[in-house]
C-alpha cells in the first residue's frame, strides 16, 4: 500500500487500534515516505495511543526505533499525566 493510499482510507473501513498503530509506525518509519505524509499520519497514530495503553500493548511489546519510542514515550506520559501509570 502507498502512503497515499494509507492516508487516504476513509474512516468507515474498520481497522483495530493496533492494525491502524502498525500501519502508520511503518509508513512513518519508511525513508520513501514524503514529509507531508508522515505530518498526516501523526495524529492518526497518536489517537491510537489510550486504546493500546488500555490493552497493555506498550507492556506486551517494545518499540525498537530510538526516536519513535522517545517520541510516542513523551505522548504517553502526557497522556497518562504527572504522578500517574
Amino acid at each position: 500500500m502507498s502512503p497515499l493510499q494509507l492516508v487516504s482510507l476513509k474512516s468507515e473501513v474498520s481497522r483495530s487500534p493496533l492494525e491502524t498503530f502498525v500501519a502508520c509506525a511503518h509508513q512513518m518509519l519508511d525513508p520513501a515516505t514524503p514529509e507531508a505524509v508522515r505530518r498526516a499520519m501523526e495524529p492518526r497514530l497518536l489517537a491510537q495511543l489510550p486504546a493500546l495503553r488500555a490493552l497493555g500493548v506498550f507492556e506486551l511489546f517494545e518499540l525498537r526505533d530510538p526516536a519513535l519510542k522517545a517520541w510516542l514515550d513523551d505522548e504517553l506520559a502526557e497522556l497518562v499525566g504527572p504522578g500517574r501509570q
